[in-house]
């Protein structure tokens, strides 16, 4: 398939979703815009320029009256269901789904609402936080990592000269897992209401390693190889990072949205239950943020 000819869909605009949709842009590449809330342009404020993406938004997958080779699948787990339709509108047999979404599920999440099959999972490093006045700010290099298969290489050759790295991985399982364990901890934040800075703590600190080792013990039982330095290496990502810098979880707790809390802190205790593997700090920590999310009261 060449990458110059390959029509592209991004499905759901949020802050990872306007970033892709950005950097295919820049190279003229524009793609077909489809969420919940209809938008004119989506603006990614990047540190060497701004960059517009023109719209419109389009609403309703009933109103897509063409396929296209290439969906960037961008909802959160919780919109899933929700955002399902467009899978169907906008898929034909080959049409690849990359699913740019948190979490180590996503084939298991999509397969069912995708009519084609072909579901490429991806490991989204985009430090990009939406703002209030509707545009992304990107606070740093964009990368994409892929499992190596012939699917994956479609969503490469998309992304080829454009300023996100997108890498095919044979430890892919390994890598998703390092990456669960940063989100799971961001899940702390979304608790406290506070940004990267809390991590200097101490006691903040002290919690976040111990909670990363019991990750990290369910990490390994589901395949994935992670050294015994990677609780360190998470943590002190967090406390080099800006003291301002939020994580979608905690926008979602401040905007008094449902919270992606099983995806990205209940598969801990749910892998680790199937294993045998006790996780006390990740039970506690699930049953705050399902309430937190869910309620009641």
């Amino acid at each position: 398939m060449n990458a110059a000819s390959t029509t592209i869909a991004v499905v759901g605009p949020g802050a990872i979703g306007t970033t892709v949709a950005a950097v295919l842009h820049e190279i003229g590449h524009t793609p077909l815009l489809c969420g919940r809330t209809p938008h004119e342009q989506l603006t990614l404020q990047a540190a060497d320029r701004q960059i517009i993406v023109p719209g419109p938004v389009r609403t309703d997958p009933t109103q897509i009256n063409h396929t296209v080779d290439l969906v960037f699948f961008a909802v959160k787990a919780t919109q899933i269901e929700a955002a399902a339709g467009w899978l169907t509108a906008l898929c034909h047999q080959a049409t690849v789904v990359c699913v740019l979404q948190n979490g180590v599920e996503q084939l298991d999440r999509i397969a069912p609402h995708s009519p084609c099959g072909r579901i490429v999972p991806a490991v989204v490093w985009f430090p990009a936080q939406a703002q209030p006045d509707g545009s992304v700010r990107l606070r740093g290099d964009l990368r994409l990592t892929l499992p190596d298969t012939s699917d994956s290489r479609v969503v490469a050759k998309a992304l080829q000269d454009t300023r996100c790295a997108a890498d095919l991985a044979t430890n892919f399982n390994s890598l998703a897992w390092r990456k669960l364990l940063q989100n799971a901890v961001a899940g702390l934040m979304a608790l406290t209401h506070r940004r990267s800075g809390m991590f200097v703590r101490a006691d903040i600190a002290k919690l976040t390693l111990a909670y990363l080792r019991e990750c990290l013990a369910v990490a390994r039982a589901e395949g994935a190889e992670l050294g015994d330095e990677v609780p360190q290496e998470v943590l002190d990502k967090f406390q080099a990072s800006p003291a301002d810098m939020g994580t979608s979880i905690l926008t979602d707790r401040e905007a008094d949205r449902p919270l992606e809390w099983d995806i990205r802190n209940g598969v801990i205790s749910r892998r680790g239950r199937a294993h045998g593997i006790p996780t006390p700090i990740s039970d506690v920590l699930v049953s705050l943020l399902a309430a937190a999310s869910d309620g009641p009261g």
